[in-house]
Protein backbone atom coordinates (compact mmCIF):
# COMPACT_ATOMS: atom_id res chain seq x y z
CA UNK A 1 0.00 0.00 0.00
CA UNK A 2 2.59 2.51 1.04
CA UNK A 3 4.42 1.15 -2.34
CA UNK A 4 1.65 1.84 -4.35
CA UNK A 5 1.41 5.56 -2.43
CA UNK A 6 4.42 6.53 -3.05
CA UNK A 7 4.67 5.35 -7.01
CA UNK A 8 1.62 7.37 -7.66
CA UNK A 9 2.95 10.33 -5.94
CA UNK A 10 6.23 10.45 -7.66
CA UNK A 11 4.56 9.18 -10.83
CA UNK A 12 4.51 12.51 -12.44
CA UNK A 13 5.84 16.27 -12.45
CA UNK A 14 2.76 17.94 -11.28
CA UNK A 15 2.55 15.53 -8.41
CA UNK A 16 5.67 16.58 -7.40
CA UNK A 17 5.33 20.25 -7.62
CA UNK A 18 2.06 19.27 -5.63
CA UNK A 19 3.85 17.78 -3.21
CA UNK A 20 7.30 20.39 -3.39
CA UNK A 21 4.86 23.51 -2.56
CA UNK A 22 3.07 21.87 0.21
CA UNK A 23 6.99 20.29 1.73
CA UNK A 24 8.00 24.14 1.59
CA UNK A 25 4.89 25.27 2.92
CA UNK A 26 5.03 22.71 6.19
CA UNK A 27 8.74 23.73 6.69
CA UNK A 28 8.15 27.46 6.57
CA UNK A 29 5.52 27.13 9.02
CA UNK A 30 7.60 25.27 11.55
CA UNK A 31 10.05 27.78 11.26
CA UNK A 32 8.00 30.87 11.58
CA UNK A 33 6.31 29.11 14.37
CA UNK A 34 9.48 29.29 16.62
CA UNK A 35 9.81 31.67 19.13
CA UNK A 36 12.64 33.35 17.16
CA UNK A 37 10.42 34.23 14.68
CA UNK A 38 8.06 36.34 16.49
CA UNK A 39 8.68 39.75 18.25
CA UNK A 40 6.48 38.24 21.08
CA UNK A 41 7.94 34.70 21.68
CA UNK A 42 5.21 32.21 21.83
CA UNK A 43 2.82 34.48 21.14
CA UNK A 44 2.06 33.30 17.43
CA UNK A 45 -0.32 30.05 16.66
CA UNK A 46 0.62 27.74 14.68
CA UNK A 47 -2.94 28.26 12.29
CA UNK A 48 -1.16 31.64 11.85
CA UNK A 49 2.12 30.44 11.18
CA UNK A 50 0.67 27.97 8.72
CA UNK A 51 -1.48 30.99 7.01
CA UNK A 52 1.38 32.83 6.67
CA UNK A 53 3.80 29.96 5.42
CA UNK A 54 0.85 29.14 3.11
CA UNK A 55 0.02 33.10 1.72
CA UNK A 56 4.48 33.75 1.12
CA UNK A 57 5.11 29.93 -0.73
CA UNK A 58 1.93 30.87 -2.84
CA UNK A 59 2.88 34.29 -3.18
CA UNK A 60 -0.32 35.34 -2.20
CA UNK A 61 0.43 37.98 0.23
CA UNK A 62 -2.89 37.69 2.77
CA UNK A 63 -1.26 38.43 6.19
CA UNK A 64 -2.89 37.39 9.35
CA UNK A 65 -0.15 39.93 11.47
CA UNK A 66 1.98 42.47 10.17
CA UNK A 67 4.92 41.15 8.84
CA UNK A 68 7.26 44.19 9.55
CA UNK A 69 5.97 44.62 13.30
CA UNK A 70 5.18 41.06 14.71
CA UNK A 71 8.02 39.03 12.48
CA UNK A 72 11.69 39.43 13.40
CA UNK A 73 14.31 39.66 11.03
CA UNK A 74 14.51 35.98 11.09
CA UNK A 75 11.18 35.49 10.41
CA UNK A 76 11.34 38.04 7.92
CA UNK A 77 13.79 36.45 5.91
CA UNK A 78 11.98 33.27 6.14
CA UNK A 79 9.66 34.38 4.49
CA UNK A 80 11.32 36.22 1.87
CA UNK A 81 12.98 32.92 0.94
CA UNK A 82 9.00 31.04 0.60
CA UNK A 83 8.23 34.05 -1.60
CA UNK A 84 11.05 33.31 -4.04
CA UNK A 85 10.65 30.02 -3.67
CA UNK A 86 7.09 30.17 -4.60
CA UNK A 87 7.43 32.64 -7.05
CA UNK A 88 9.93 30.27 -9.22
CA UNK A 89 9.27 27.12 -7.74
CA UNK A 90 10.86 24.79 -5.44
CA UNK A 91 11.30 22.36 -8.14
CA UNK A 92 12.28 24.47 -10.89
CA UNK A 93 15.23 25.68 -8.07
CA UNK A 94 16.47 22.08 -7.09
CA UNK A 95 16.51 21.63 -10.88
CA UNK A 96 18.60 24.45 -11.50
CA UNK A 97 21.16 24.18 -8.96
CA UNK A 98 21.45 20.53 -10.43
CA UNK A 99 21.77 21.72 -13.82
CA UNK A 100 25.26 23.86 -12.16
CA UNK A 101 26.77 21.44 -10.40
CA UNK A 102 26.15 18.25 -13.64
CA UNK A 103 25.89 20.52 -16.55
CA UNK A 104 22.92 18.99 -18.12
CA UNK A 105 19.29 17.59 -17.80
CA UNK A 106 17.15 14.59 -17.77
CA UNK A 107 14.04 14.13 -19.24
CA UNK A 108 12.54 13.83 -15.73
CA UNK A 109 14.14 17.83 -15.90
CA UNK A 110 12.62 19.17 -18.60
CA UNK A 111 9.68 18.04 -17.59
CA UNK A 112 9.77 19.94 -14.46
CA UNK A 113 10.34 23.06 -16.77
CA UNK A 114 8.23 22.17 -19.09
CA UNK A 115 5.39 21.93 -16.53
CA UNK A 116 6.30 25.02 -14.82
CA UNK A 117 6.86 27.76 -17.77
CA UNK A 118 5.31 26.44 -21.54
CA UNK A 119 2.88 25.01 -22.61
CA UNK A 120 4.34 24.28 -25.94
CA UNK A 121 7.85 22.57 -26.60
CA UNK A 122 10.70 24.46 -26.35
CA UNK A 123 14.32 22.96 -27.42
CA UNK A 124 16.39 24.71 -25.76
CA UNK A 125 15.71 23.57 -22.18
CA UNK A 126 19.41 24.98 -20.38
CA UNK A 127 18.77 28.36 -22.31
CA UNK A 128 15.36 29.01 -20.83
CA UNK A 129 16.39 27.45 -17.51
CA UNK A 130 19.41 29.88 -17.39
CA UNK A 131 17.02 32.54 -18.57
CA UNK A 132 14.49 32.50 -15.82
CA UNK A 133 16.84 32.33 -13.09
CA UNK A 134 19.27 35.04 -14.65
CA UNK A 135 16.41 37.17 -15.84
CA UNK A 136 15.03 37.20 -12.10
CA UNK A 137 18.52 37.73 -10.62
CA UNK A 138 19.08 40.77 -12.79
CA UNK A 139 15.52 42.59 -12.25
CA UNK A 140 15.09 41.79 -8.32
CA UNK A 141 18.74 43.32 -8.22
CA UNK A 142 17.74 46.29 -10.27
CA UNK A 143 14.56 46.48 -8.47
CA UNK A 144 16.52 46.66 -5.03
CA UNK A 145 19.44 49.54 -6.56
CA UNK A 146 16.51 51.73 -7.60
CA UNK A 147 14.12 51.62 -4.22
CA UNK A 148 17.89 52.17 -1.95
CA UNK A 149 17.95 55.45 -3.81
CA UNK A 150 14.50 56.07 -2.44
CA UNK A 151 14.63 54.27 1.07
CA UNK A 152 18.15 55.94 1.91
CA UNK A 153 16.44 59.28 2.28
CA UNK A 154 14.48 57.88 4.98
CA UNK A 155 16.17 54.96 6.38
CA UNK A 156 20.18 53.62 7.98
CA UNK A 157 21.75 52.24 5.52
CA UNK A 158 21.56 48.93 6.83
CA UNK A 159 17.94 49.28 6.81
CA UNK A 160 17.42 50.81 3.68
CA UNK A 161 19.49 47.96 1.77
CA UNK A 162 17.43 45.73 3.90
CA UNK A 163 14.18 47.19 2.72
CA UNK A 164 14.72 47.56 -1.08
CA UNK A 165 15.88 43.64 -1.36
CA UNK A 166 12.68 42.51 0.44
CA UNK A 167 10.44 45.09 -1.49
CA UNK A 168 11.87 44.24 -4.94
CA UNK A 169 11.54 39.95 -4.68
CA UNK A 170 8.30 40.63 -3.58
CA UNK A 171 7.10 42.71 -5.91
CA UNK A 172 8.79 40.99 -8.91
CA UNK A 173 7.30 37.50 -7.28
CA UNK A 174 4.07 39.16 -7.05
CA UNK A 175 4.05 38.07 -3.51
CA UNK A 176 2.06 41.52 -2.41
CA UNK A 177 4.30 41.21 1.16
CA UNK A 178 5.23 44.45 2.62
CA UNK A 179 7.30 45.56 5.58
CA UNK A 180 5.21 48.66 6.22
CA UNK A 181 1.84 48.21 7.81
CA UNK A 182 0.74 50.37 5.17
CA UNK A 183 1.55 48.80 2.38
CA UNK A 184 2.56 51.85 -0.52
CA UNK A 185 1.04 54.44 0.68
CA UNK A 186 3.17 56.52 2.39
CA UNK A 187 4.56 56.30 -1.06
CA UNK A 188 1.69 57.04 -3.45
CA UNK A 189 3.02 60.54 -4.29
CA UNK A 190 6.71 58.93 -4.95
CA UNK A 191 7.29 58.86 -8.92
CA UNK A 192 9.95 56.69 -9.01
CA UNK A 193 9.12 53.99 -6.03
CA UNK A 194 5.45 53.38 -8.11
CA UNK A 195 7.29 53.08 -11.39
CA UNK A 196 9.75 50.40 -9.82
CA UNK A 197 7.67 48.59 -8.14
CA UNK A 198 5.04 48.45 -11.50
CA UNK A 199 7.95 47.62 -13.25
CA UNK A 200 8.84 44.73 -10.76
CA UNK A 201 5.40 43.48 -10.99
CA UNK A 202 4.21 43.58 -14.98
CA UNK A 203 7.58 41.86 -15.80
CA UNK A 204 7.05 39.31 -12.75
CA UNK A 205 3.82 38.38 -14.36
CA UNK A 206 4.25 38.34 -18.21
CA UNK A 207 5.99 34.84 -17.89
CA UNK A 208 8.94 33.70 -18.25
CA UNK A 209 8.21 31.82 -21.87
CA UNK A 210 7.11 35.87 -22.67
CA UNK A 211 10.42 36.71 -21.35
CA UNK A 212 12.46 34.23 -24.00
CA UNK A 213 10.68 34.99 -26.42
CA UNK A 214 11.61 38.68 -25.95
CA UNK A 215 15.03 38.45 -25.71
CA UNK A 216 15.87 35.81 -28.33
CA UNK A 217 14.17 38.23 -30.80
CA UNK A 218 16.58 40.99 -29.51
CA UNK A 219 18.52 41.33 -32.30
CA UNK A 220 15.10 41.50 -35.16
CA UNK A 221 14.38 44.41 -36.94
CA UNK A 222 12.15 46.52 -34.43
CA UNK A 223 9.81 46.66 -37.84
CA UNK A 224 9.61 43.12 -37.90
CA UNK A 225 9.99 42.63 -34.12
CA UNK A 226 5.77 42.18 -33.31
CA UNK A 227 5.09 39.83 -36.35
CA UNK A 228 8.20 37.81 -35.41
CA UNK A 229 7.08 36.99 -31.86
CA UNK A 230 4.81 33.66 -30.74
CA UNK A 231 0.79 34.04 -31.00
CA UNK A 232 1.77 33.46 -27.22
CA UNK A 233 3.14 36.35 -26.85
CA UNK A 234 1.43 38.78 -28.48
CA UNK A 235 -1.51 37.67 -26.95
CA UNK A 236 -0.04 38.15 -23.56
CA UNK A 237 1.56 41.37 -24.29
CA UNK A 238 -1.37 43.18 -26.30
CA UNK A 239 -3.97 41.40 -23.11
CA UNK A 240 -1.39 42.76 -20.03
CA UNK A 241 -1.56 46.25 -22.04
CA UNK A 242 -5.32 46.53 -22.71
CA UNK A 243 -6.02 45.54 -19.35
CA UNK A 244 -3.70 48.02 -17.40
CA UNK A 245 -4.82 50.58 -19.31
CA UNK A 246 -8.51 49.55 -18.61
CA UNK A 247 -8.41 49.51 -15.44
CA UNK A 248 -6.16 52.48 -14.77
CA UNK A 249 -8.97 54.82 -16.46
CA UNK A 250 -11.73 52.92 -14.75
CA UNK A 251 -9.84 53.14 -11.21
CA UNK A 252 -9.89 57.15 -12.17
CA UNK A 253 -12.95 57.75 -13.17
CA UNK A 254 -14.61 55.59 -10.43
CA UNK A 255 -12.35 57.30 -7.67
CA UNK A 256 -12.02 60.89 -8.54
CA UNK A 257 -14.52 61.88 -5.66
CA UNK A 258 -13.52 59.47 -3.55
CA UNK A 259 -9.80 57.98 -2.44
CA UNK A 260 -8.52 60.12 -5.05
CA UNK A 261 -10.51 63.65 -4.21
CA UNK A 262 -7.76 66.60 -3.32
CA UNK A 263 -4.88 64.63 -5.80
CA UNK A 264 -3.47 66.63 -8.21
CA UNK A 265 -4.05 65.12 -11.66
CA UNK A 266 -0.78 63.51 -11.52
CA UNK A 267 -0.59 61.91 -8.45
CA UNK A 268 -4.35 60.29 -9.21
CA UNK A 269 -3.09 59.22 -12.64
CA UNK A 270 -0.41 57.11 -11.01
CA UNK A 271 -2.25 55.75 -8.03
CA UNK A 272 -4.72 54.85 -10.31
CA UNK A 273 -1.66 53.00 -12.76
CA UNK A 274 -0.39 51.27 -9.37
CA UNK A 275 -3.94 50.22 -8.29
CA UNK A 276 -4.49 48.77 -11.77
CA UNK A 277 -1.08 46.66 -11.78
CA UNK A 278 -1.18 45.58 -8.14
CA UNK A 279 -4.85 44.41 -7.95
CA UNK A 280 -4.59 42.38 -11.20
CA UNK A 281 -1.12 40.42 -9.86
CA UNK A 282 0.60 41.62 -6.60
CA UNK A 283 -1.59 43.00 -3.75
CA UNK A 284 0.34 45.94 -2.49
CA UNK A 285 -1.82 48.88 -2.36
CA UNK A 286 -1.21 53.07 -2.23
CA UNK A 287 -4.92 53.68 -1.16
CA UNK A 288 -7.30 51.73 1.79
CA UNK A 289 -8.76 49.01 -0.05
CA UNK A 290 -11.42 49.44 2.53
CA UNK A 291 -12.46 52.51 1.69
CA UNK A 292 -12.92 52.24 -1.63
CA UNK A 293 -16.31 52.50 -2.64
CA UNK A 294 -18.81 49.04 -4.09
CA UNK A 295 -18.05 49.63 -8.22
CA UNK A 296 -14.25 49.55 -7.70
CA UNK A 297 -14.27 46.99 -5.18
CA UNK A 298 -16.36 44.81 -7.88
CA UNK A 299 -13.67 45.84 -10.46
CA UNK A 300 -11.35 44.77 -8.28
CA UNK A 301 -12.86 41.49 -8.12
CA UNK A 302 -13.02 40.98 -12.17
CA UNK A 303 -9.25 42.27 -12.44
CA UNK A 304 -7.59 39.70 -9.34
CA UNK A 305 -10.54 36.79 -11.28
CA UNK A 306 -8.39 37.40 -14.57
CA UNK A 307 -4.57 37.37 -12.57
CA UNK A 308 -1.55 37.21 -14.54
CA UNK A 309 -0.08 35.25 -17.53
CA UNK A 310 0.60 31.75 -17.85
CA UNK A 311 4.08 30.59 -16.54
CA UNK A 312 4.67 34.01 -14.67
CA UNK A 313 4.83 34.39 -10.79
CA UNK A 314 0.73 35.38 -10.30
CA UNK A 315 -2.38 33.39 -10.26
CA UNK A 316 -5.72 34.34 -11.56
CA UNK A 317 -7.39 32.23 -14.56
CA UNK A 318 -4.63 33.84 -17.01
CA UNK A 319 -4.84 36.72 -19.32
CA UNK A 320 -4.41 34.72 -22.46
CA UNK A 321 -7.52 32.30 -21.06
CA UNK A 322 -9.53 35.48 -20.45
CA UNK A 323 -8.63 36.32 -23.96
CA UNK A 324 -9.30 32.98 -25.69
CA UNK A 325 -12.73 33.15 -23.35
CA UNK A 326 -13.85 36.11 -25.46
CA UNK A 327 -12.79 35.05 -28.29
CA UNK A 328 -14.72 31.65 -28.22
CA UNK A 329 -17.64 33.92 -27.09
CA UNK A 330 -17.67 35.93 -30.19
CA UNK A 331 -17.14 32.95 -32.94
CA UNK A 332 -20.19 31.64 -30.61
CA UNK A 333 -22.65 34.02 -31.11
CA UNK A 334 -21.75 34.77 -34.88
CA UNK A 335 -22.21 31.05 -34.96
CA UNK A 336 -18.82 30.44 -36.55
CA UNK A 337 -16.94 26.72 -35.47
CA UNK A 338 -13.52 28.08 -35.32
CA UNK A 339 -11.62 30.88 -33.11
CA UNK A 340 -8.85 32.51 -34.70
CA UNK A 341 -6.56 35.52 -33.55
CA UNK A 342 -3.96 37.30 -36.14
CA UNK A 343 -4.44 34.91 -38.71
CA UNK A 344 -3.97 31.83 -36.13
CA UNK A 345 -6.96 29.54 -35.62
CA UNK A 346 -6.73 28.46 -31.75
CA UNK A 347 -7.20 24.93 -31.54
CA UNK A 348 -10.26 23.36 -29.83
CA UNK A 349 -8.62 21.13 -27.09
CA UNK A 350 -7.26 24.64 -25.93
CA UNK A 351 -10.81 26.25 -25.99
CA UNK A 352 -12.45 23.27 -24.08
CA UNK A 353 -9.00 23.94 -21.62
CA UNK A 354 -10.24 27.52 -21.71
CA UNK A 355 -13.94 26.98 -20.88
CA UNK A 356 -12.95 24.49 -18.09
CA UNK A 357 -10.20 26.61 -16.31
CA UNK A 358 -12.69 29.33 -16.02
CA UNK A 359 -15.80 26.64 -14.80
CA UNK A 360 -13.78 25.58 -12.18
CA UNK A 361 -12.19 28.65 -10.51
CA UNK A 362 -15.82 29.90 -10.53
CA UNK A 363 -16.65 26.85 -8.50
CA UNK A 364 -14.75 27.04 -6.08
CA UNK A 365 -14.85 30.59 -5.59
CA UNK A 366 -18.45 29.85 -5.32
CA UNK A 367 -17.86 27.20 -3.25
CA UNK A 368 -15.18 28.63 -0.87
CA UNK A 369 -17.43 31.39 -0.20
CA UNK A 370 -20.50 29.82 1.11
CA UNK A 371 -18.26 28.14 3.58
CA UNK A 372 -16.58 31.68 4.75
CA UNK A 373 -20.11 32.74 5.00
CA UNK A 374 -21.81 29.49 6.75
CA UNK A 375 -18.30 29.51 9.22
CA UNK A 376 -18.43 33.71 9.81
CA UNK A 377 -22.13 34.62 9.80
CA UNK A 378 -23.72 30.99 10.70
CA UNK A 379 -27.30 32.36 12.46
CA UNK A 380 -27.19 36.43 11.49
CA UNK A 381 -29.88 37.63 9.24
CA UNK A 382 -28.89 39.85 6.44
CA UNK A 383 -29.88 43.04 7.48
CA UNK A 384 -27.61 43.02 10.32
CA UNK A 385 -24.56 42.30 7.85
CA UNK A 386 -25.37 44.27 5.26
CA UNK A 387 -22.10 44.71 2.69
CA UNK A 388 -20.45 41.85 4.56
CA UNK A 389 -20.83 39.61 1.37
CA UNK A 390 -18.85 41.64 -1.01
CA UNK A 391 -15.93 41.91 1.86
CA UNK A 392 -15.92 37.84 1.82
CA UNK A 393 -16.02 37.46 -2.02
CA UNK A 394 -13.22 39.85 -2.14
CA UNK A 395 -11.33 38.06 0.07
CA UNK A 396 -12.05 34.51 -1.91
CA UNK A 397 -11.01 35.74 -5.23
CA UNK A 398 -7.73 37.41 -3.49
CA UNK A 399 -6.80 34.13 -2.03
CA UNK A 400 -7.59 32.07 -5.24
CA UNK A 401 -5.81 34.57 -7.90
CA UNK A 402 -3.22 34.71 -5.17
CA UNK A 403 -3.07 38.80 -4.92
CA UNK A 404 -3.32 39.47 -1.19
CA UNK A 405 -5.61 42.40 -1.50
CA UNK A 406 -7.89 42.01 1.70
CA UNK A 407 -10.50 44.65 3.02
CA UNK A 408 -9.04 43.89 6.62
CA UNK A 409 -11.38 40.66 7.47
CA UNK A 410 -8.16 38.54 7.34
CA UNK A 411 -6.81 38.68 10.85
CA UNK A 412 -10.36 38.29 12.50
CA UNK A 413 -11.46 35.06 10.58
CA UNK A 414 -11.90 31.98 12.23
CA UNK A 415 -9.18 29.33 12.86
CA UNK A 416 -11.21 27.32 10.27
CA UNK A 417 -11.79 30.13 7.90
CA UNK A 418 -8.27 30.81 7.72
CA UNK A 419 -7.63 26.65 6.99
CA UNK A 420 -10.52 27.24 3.83
CA UNK A 421 -8.19 30.17 3.07
CA UNK A 422 -4.97 28.55 3.05
CA UNK A 423 -6.44 25.67 1.22
CA UNK A 424 -7.24 28.52 -1.49
CA UNK A 425 -4.39 29.61 -1.97
CA UNK A 426 -2.53 26.67 -2.37
CA UNK A 427 -4.69 25.43 -5.29
CA UNK A 428 -4.80 29.16 -6.72
CA UNK A 429 -1.03 28.96 -6.63
CA UNK A 430 -0.67 25.77 -8.35
CA UNK A 431 -3.85 26.26 -10.79
CA UNK A 432 -6.54 24.39 -11.98
CA UNK A 433 -4.70 22.13 -14.45
CA UNK A 434 -1.76 21.15 -12.68
CA UNK A 435 -3.97 19.95 -9.80
CA UNK A 436 -6.72 18.06 -12.36
CA UNK A 437 -3.24 16.40 -13.77
CA UNK A 438 -1.54 15.45 -10.82
CA UNK A 439 -5.12 13.92 -9.04
CA UNK A 440 -5.38 12.40 -12.42
CA UNK A 441 -5.94 8.14 -12.47
CA UNK A 442 -3.73 5.98 -14.74
CA UNK A 443 -6.36 3.68 -14.71
CA UNK A 444 -8.46 5.72 -17.60
CA UNK A 445 -11.14 3.53 -19.04
CA UNK A 446 -10.84 3.58 -22.19
CA UNK A 447 -14.73 2.66 -23.18
CA UNK A 448 -16.84 4.87 -25.48
CA UNK A 449 -20.05 5.19 -25.25
CA UNK A 450 -22.70 5.78 -28.46
CA UNK A 451 -23.71 9.43 -28.43
CA UNK A 452 -27.14 11.40 -28.27
CA UNK A 453 -27.60 15.10 -28.36
CA UNK A 454 -28.92 17.18 -25.59
CA UNK A 455 -30.97 20.89 -25.91
CA UNK A 456 -28.94 23.14 -23.94
CA UNK A 457 -29.12 27.10 -23.88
Amino acid sequence: MKLKLKTFLLSSPPRIVLLSFALAILIGSVLLWLPQASTNSGSLSYCDALFTATSATCVTGLIVVDTGIDFTHFGQIVILILIQIGGLGIMTISTFFMYLISGRLNIFDRDIIFDAFSQDPIRNFKRLLMTVFGYTAALELLGACLLFTQFISSFSLKRAIYLSIFHSVSAFCNAGFSLFSDSFIAYQGHLLTNIVICVLIVTGGLGFVVVFDILSKRKIPKRMFWTKLSLHSRLVLMTTAILILSGTILFLILERNNSLAGMNSINSIMVSLFQSITTRIAGFNSVDIGMLRNSTLFLFIILMFIGASPGSCGGGIKTTTFLLFLLSMKARFRMQSNVSIFSRGIPKATISKVTAIIFFSLFIIIAFTLLLLITELPEVPHDQTRGSFLVYLFEIVSAYATVGLSMGITPHLQNISKFCIIILMYIGRLGPLTLAIALKSRNESKLKYMEENILVG
